[in-house]
């Protein structure tokens, strides 16, 4: 599993922090930062949980090398 991050879309609400701490980390004033760009399988949910409340669906996983393997904001 691969996180993908649409920079322009993210505006920082933090949501995906507080879904899964172990992997996103959202500054005060700024975007999201990956703190674990490829998580194991035990964070998986906690992702999906992330990029399923984001409020601008600015996260998605890509599980392959290809486009179609991109799942964004319906997990």
């Amino acid at each position: 599993m691969r996180i993908v991050v649409d920079a322009d879309l993210c505006q920082g609400h933090g949501v995906c922090q507080d879904e899964a701490p172990a992997v996103f980390t959202v500054p005060k004033r700024g975007t999201v930062q990956i703190t674990d760009p490829s998580p194991g399988p035990a964070e998986r949910d906690a992702v999906q949980a992330a990029i399923r409340w984001c409020p601008t669906q600015a996260l998605s996983i890509a599980d392959g090398g290809d486009a179609d393997s991109t799942s964004k904001g319906t997990v």
